[in-house]
């Protein structure tokens, strides 16, 4: 039997939106497992993540080996692989396949970065992304001209929340004090770290956390190991950081 022309264009119109439709679903399947998060992180699949950044790349555990995770922003990014390879063969070292964000992301997402564990040591941060300034669209933008994504109380809030979550996977904690600020650094204002690692402080006392001083380290060398207005560092610096780090967690692995 003929099929006239108009039919199968027809034909072909119904495949191709069906086809596409189903393509669409793969897409935002594959996107990640939630949706952009209102902290303004979006989360990805661990291959985005490895694709995007060689710290992201998942580790296979070396049985016998203590597990040890690091949580935190970029800041910690830049130092994961050297604290990785300084510590290879005394720990398997994993973070999450994340930049972790604010202590409201971290709030969002802390489950699925724990996972099942064990964990014998976890060190962590949150605060860069807390005090940084946005729009209404979620746009880095100055400090008058936007708002704090979380306000200093609720940060000390949210930290407590987190702390405590962790303490419940039987892990020894270490808190990193956040980096400083530089004059000029997008979003951010000089020396705004220190009220929010006041906080932190108050929060790790209170609840018996080992704290890894990285701001009073970096502080003293600013010219040297950070970026010029940029809360960034350099990869000798990173290398710096990473050194404080390991020990901090050796200290913690050592019987």
């Amino acid at each position: 039997m003929k099929i006239s022309s108009r039919r199968l264009a027809l034909r072909w119109w119904l495949a191709a939106t069906i086809s596409l439709g189903w393509l669409l679903a793969v897409g935002v399947a594959a996107a990640g497992p939630t949706g952009p998060s209102k902290y303004g992180m979006q989360p990805m699949t661990p291959a985005q993540a490895q694709a995007l950044r060689p710290a992201f790349v998942e580790v296979a555990d070396i049985p016998g080996l203590p597990r040890v995770m690091l949580i935190g922003d970029s800041i910690s990014v830049g130092y994961t692989l050297a604290v990785r390879a300084q510590l290879a063969g005394r720990a398997n070292v994993h973070r999450p396949s994340e930049n972790c964000g604010s202590t409201g992301y971290g709030l969002e997402r802390l489950e699925a970065w724990l996972g099942a564990g064990p964990w014998a040591v976890i060190h962590f941060n949150f605060g860069l992304h807390d005090l940084k300034y946005l729009d209404a669209q979620g746009n880095y933008v100055a400090p008058e001209q936007g708002q704090q994504l979380v306000p200093v109380e609720e940060y000390e809030a949210n930290l407590r929340k987190l702390v405590q979550r962790l303490q419940q996977t039987g892990a020894k904690l270490i808190f990193a004090t956040t980096t400083p600020i530089p004059a000029g650094s997008a979003a951010r204002v000089e020396g705004s770290e220190l009220l929010y690692n006041a906080a932190a402080g108050r929060v790790m006392r209170a609840l018996k956390v080992a704290v890894d001083d990285l701001h009073a380290y970096a502080l003293a060398r600013q010219g040297t190991i950070q970026r010029p207005k940029n809360v960034h560092f350099t990869p000798a610096g990173s290398e710096e950081l990473a050194g404080l780090v390991t020990q901090s967690i050796l200290s913690k692995l050592t019987p």
